[in-house]
């Protein structure tokens, strides 16, 4: 099978080092997380990875491969939660990139979309196509016309993973309000922090795009102040990223990490949020 080249600084390399991050974790944390299919994804990808595999055994790297397992095992949690209720409900990926969590909650009756932009589904349609109950669709998350290919007559449940960071705080107070309009009923969970740990995870973005404050975009120091008061169409909840969900108490993780889990959870306030859109009436 020939592979798919991915040259560097180019839109579709951003797409590689989340799917490496998926590939070390099921590695190095197995009990934790499973994503097999990142591992034949790398093979079928003509890139270099050998910068990321050096890093592959440093402290940080390893706690960040940790950081990823967290956000993907949460955001499944909460999917299959909400397929329970309603299995034949949508699962929406927003901001997929090569990511395969709604597929590995797939329980053979919902519909799947994936929405990222137009670059970054041309290549995901060469390695993850669609089928019958899974559509990848190009749009800017910004542009609402979207919101007509997904058929949520069944329910809907919405995830983002590691993609709002990168959205402006203005056009998020427009994009969820809407969301929660057009979709009563469903319900969104993604991955948030507050402006410390936001500060951190755009350096080098921030950096390249050539933008000299972060101050506009999306981060959440308390849901009470960044959310509540122009969210009045939802029920919003969270709870902590790292120790949230799971305890970490797994031979596979350093007692160091759990103590990194912590500082992360609370002083950096790293938060899986979910929004309950409230029904007409409700």
């Amino acid at each position: 099978m020939e592979k798919i080249h991915i040259g560097k600084n180019t839109v579709q390399e951003t797409l590689v080092i989340p799917l490496f991050g998926r590939k070390l974790c099921t590695e190095q944390f197995p009990n934790l997380f499973q994503d097999p299919k990142a591992m034949e994804l790398i093979e079928r990808i003509d890139y270099d990875f050998s910068p990321l595999e050096a890093k592959a055994s440093a402290l940080g790297y390893r706690f960040g491969a940790l950081e990823v397992a967290m956000r993907e095992s949460d955001l499944m949690i909460e999917a299959r939660a909400y397929l329970k209720e309603h299995p034949k409900a949508a699962l929406v990926n927003l901001g997929c990139g090569l990511d395969q969590t709604a597929e590995n909650c797939d329980n053979g009756q919902c519909r799947i979309y994936n929405i990222d932009l137009p670059d970054v589904i041309a290549v995901r349609n060469e390695l993850l196509p669609e089928s019958e109950r899974v559509k990848n669709l190009a749009a800017n998350l910004n542009d609402l016309s979207w919101f007509e290919e997904i058929d949520a007559s069944h329910g809907v449940f919405f995830l983002a993973a590691g993609v709002f960071y990168y959205l402006k705080a203005e056009d998020m107070r427009k994009l969820l309000p809407a969301m929660a309009e057009r979709f009563p009923g469903g319900r969104l969970c993604f991955d948030a922090a507050n402006k410390c740990a936001v500060k951190i995870m755009l350096k080098t973005w921030v950096k390249d795009a050539g933008v000299t404050s972060i101050s506009d975009y999306f981060k959440v120091d308390s849901i009470e102040a960044d959310i509540l008061p122009w969210m009045t169409n939802a029920r919003v909840t969270s709870r902590g990223y790292m120790l949230g969900y799971n305890d970490l108490r797994d031979p596979s993780v350093p007692g160091a990490f759990r103590l990194l889990s912590r500082i992360a959870d609370s002083f950096m306030n790293m938060q899986i949020i979910r929004m309950d859109f409230e029904k007409e009436g409700a």
